[in-house]
């Protein structure tokens, strides 16, 4: 199994779609425009991907295409859960035939009230015993209704083939209680862009974004500028970006970062329904935004 670390930021890719069918053409764009970037790779099958709404064909035709079109060195890391631990790994082990370095698997849900600390513990060590690539533990409770407590991270950690987590609860308290007890090597990965910079301070090892599909040289530089010691700046940078994330990720979501990647240069396109378009509203929130970010970005490159 792979001792690789995952650190630094990470961008979770959406999944472009013209008239509800998704597009090859667009998705590899995307990614070429990435590869010019410091990200230190891509997320492919995540939340922001829309990988509920994808078949298994799609989604290893997606994989395959990121796989292929990523620069070298970028590290490629693919959502492969499913509900039941059985076809959980058998989808892990179909995409690990791509040679992507790692899965992130997401808690199951539909049973949420039977989903007690011993049955994650076993789904989740099922599943590392069994699959032929590293795998990540998602926590997504605002989408799952499912939380991984602290103490259950600290001993899923303890398997050989858990390597990572990510963790989008968006909790503080919760990573401090958790870094202190995690083995070497281990990857905490924050999901909330706006908690990047004081993550990394608190001992994170780096983030997978939806913010960096849109931003991704300003989520970047906020590990960049932490990494080189330069607090002040890594503060305000991240400062900056807090208004933007709330909108295109706790307020408005996939159909606002998708429009937001469009007004930056990046193909975004609609969602695959039953998720609708941004609305005009939302369009106009998004924009403001946009703008005094490029303001700001102009204003502290004269500083």
């Amino acid at each position: 199994m792979s001792t690789r670390v995952f650190k630094g930021i990470f961008a979770a890719l959406t999944t472009p779609f013209v008239d509800g069918e998704i597009s090859a053409s667009h998705f590899k764009e995307n990614i070429k425009k990435y590869n010019t970037t410091d990200l230190a790779g891509y997320v492919i099958l995540g939340s922001t991907g829309e990988a509920v709404h994808l078949t298994d064909e799609e989604s290893f035709m997606f994989v395959k295409i990121a796989k292929e079109t990523s620069s070298s060195g970028k590290i490629i890391i693919a959502g492969t859960a499913r509900e039941s631990t059985r076809l959980t790994i058998e989808f892990t082990n179909h995409l690990a035939s791509l040679d992507i370095d790692a899965a992130l698997i997401r808690t199951p849900s539909y049973f949420k009230s039977q989903l007690t600390s011993e049955a994650l513990k076993n789904h989740y060590f099922s599943i590392a015993d069994n699959v032929k690539i590293p795998i990540l533990v998602y926590n997504i409770p605002q989408n799952t209704g499912v939380s991984i407590d602290a103490s259950l991270v600290c001993e899923l950690a303890r398997h050989p083939n858990i390597v990572g987590i990510k963790d989008s609860s968006g909790n503080l308290a919760f990573l401090s209680e958790v870094i202190p007890n995690l083995p070497p090597g281990f990857s905490f990965l924050l999901g909330a862009g706006s908690l990047i910079f004081p993550g990394l301070c608190l001992g994170a090892s780096g983030a997978i974004l939806a913010m960096a599909d849109a931003v991704p040289d300003q989520c970047t530089n906020i590990y960049s500028l932490f990494c080189q010691n330069k607090m002040e700046q890594a503060k305000h940078l991240q400062m900056d970006l807090v208004l933007l994330n709330k909108l295109l990720t706790q307020i408005y979501g996939v159909p606002a970062l998708k429009y937001a990647m469009d007004c930056l240069g990046f193909y975004g396109g609609d969602p695959r329904s039953p998720l609708l378009p941004l609305n005009d509203e939302g369009r106009e929130k998004v924009r403001i935004i946009l703008e005094k970010l490029s303001h700001l970005v102009k204003t502290r490159k004269n500083i």
